[in-house]
């Protein structure tokens, strides 16, 4: 049961997110809150309060639903955040993510026109280059860091690709990409919204007006040019949307590659499985997304009016937060739930999202998974944990299941 290292008082309690406790015993909230609290009203922070959706369903139906908006001043008519912030920091809020209606629609749809199959293709050749590099780093001494050594590394040379940031340049982004995407919480926050990002959206900015000057084949310079109905990416929506790349791109991207990797390791028989018949590996990422995948929920949405959700009344101007992790362990969509199954077919996981706000980069996310699990397993037969499983911590990140650190030894 999963319960049992959970005491009831704590069950009975307001969730809170961001408590360490949450984050080490998830999956047992999520057992209790399915059966006995689907509809839950939560804290996505100490003064935040939300309505978290535990069930399927409930999640499913939230993510399809017109009334459930992004953006909080339509549901509310206040302002998006209590405080005022600087225009660079507006510039995450006010993205494609956080858009609806006609502007969301607009938005992707000229993103599309970037975003296409063979851009997406053309960068499979230099991730597989660039995953054999590191591993040939790592093999050197026997073991490896996989977050800051190998998953990491991955997804930041594939935006820098994207973007057509010049190899002298790469070092400076990395930086930016990791101070942005490590600062959405807690302490850092107020430092990452004054310090971190205006000087990221300086470097954005001077990025976009040289491919102005100087078109070259790369996704960047595709949103620059694409045109839907005369209208083109304003100046702040082209730089929204490389934030969006930068933080969806690399954050999902490097910890499914990591949640993947450990799945794996505490599943022997599922990766003996997988060594076997190695024709498994887009079902296996599908099933790590669902079973361990790293997103556990999306952006809060708002109600534009009174609603009831399994039989719950969601006021106007209520956040809403839907917790994909629980749903993707909902015994009454998937037999077994709390089985790991690499064959499972067919696996209507929500870890991608659902609705208008799918996951743009998924088709992206699952060739970088694939080829970094394929280049690491076939290479090291004997790969295997440098440190006991139950020591490796997960970080206490509102809607993310990730992995501090994961080392391993090689072979």
């Amino acid at each position: 049961m999963h319960t049992a290292t959970i005491p009831l008082a704590a069950m009975n309690k307001p969730l809170n997110l961001r408590s360490k406790r949450f984050a080490a015993d998830k999956y047992a909230y999520y057992a209790y809150l399915r059966e006995h609290d689907p509809v839950h009203r939560g804290r996505v922070m100490p003064m935040v309060r939300a309505t978290f959706l535990a069930r399927y369903d409930d999640c499913a139906s939230m993510l399809k639903n017109p009334r459930l908006v992004r953006n909080r001043t339509t549901a509310t008519g206040g302002r998006r955040t209590p405080i005022p912030l600087p225009r660079s920091a507006a510039l995450l809020l006010n993205g494609m993510l956080n858009a609806d209606g006609a502007d969301h629609r607009r938005l992707r749809s000229l993103v599309h026109k970037a975003f296409t199959p063979r851009a997406i293709t053309a960068l499979e050749g230099s991730i597989k280059t660039l995953s054999h590099a590191l591993l040939d780093r790592a093999e050197a001494e026997g073991s490896v860091e996989l977050v800051a050594d190998f998953a990491r590394p991955i997804p930041v040379a594939v935006i820098a690709a994207m973007v057509g940031v010049d190899t002298d340049q790469v070092p400076k982004f990395a930086g930016y990409i990791r101070a942005i995407t490590e600062g959405m919480g807690g302490m850092t926050l107020l430092r990452t919204f004054f310090w971190d990002l205006p000087r990221a959206t300086a470097f954005i900015r001077e990025l976009i007006a040289e491919k102005r000057r100087h078109p070259a084949d790369d996704i960047l310079t595709r949103l620059i040019d694409a045109e839907e109905d005369g209208e083109r990416l304003s100046e702040d929506e082209l730089a929204a949307m490389v934030f969006l790349i930068i933080i969806a791109g690399h954050e999902t991207t490097y910890n499914l590659i990591t949640n993947a990797v450990f799945t794996l390791l505490t599943h022997p028989d599922q990766l003996r499985r997988l060594r076997e018949d190695p024709s498994l590996i887009d079902l296996a990422i599908e099933e790590v997304m669902r079973f361990n995948g790293p997103v556990h929920s999306t952006k809060p949405e708002y109600a534009t009016e009174d609603l009831t959700i399994g039989g719950v009344l969601i006021p106007k101007g209520s956040a809403v937060l839907p917790l994909l992790g629980s749903a993707n362990r909902d015994e009454a969509v998937f037999a077994d739930a709390d089985v790991f199954d690499i064959g499972r077919t067919p696996n209507r996981h929500l870890g991608f999202g659902m609705g208008v706000h799918y996951c743009l980069g998924a088709p992206l996310a699952r060739m970088e998974t694939k080829i970094a699990l394929h280049t690491l397993l076939e290479r090291n037969p004997n790969l295997r944990f440098a440190v006991k499983p139950e020591t490796i911590e997960l970080a206490a990140r509102i809607g993310w299941h990730q992995y501090k650190t994961l080392p391993l030894l090689l072979g």
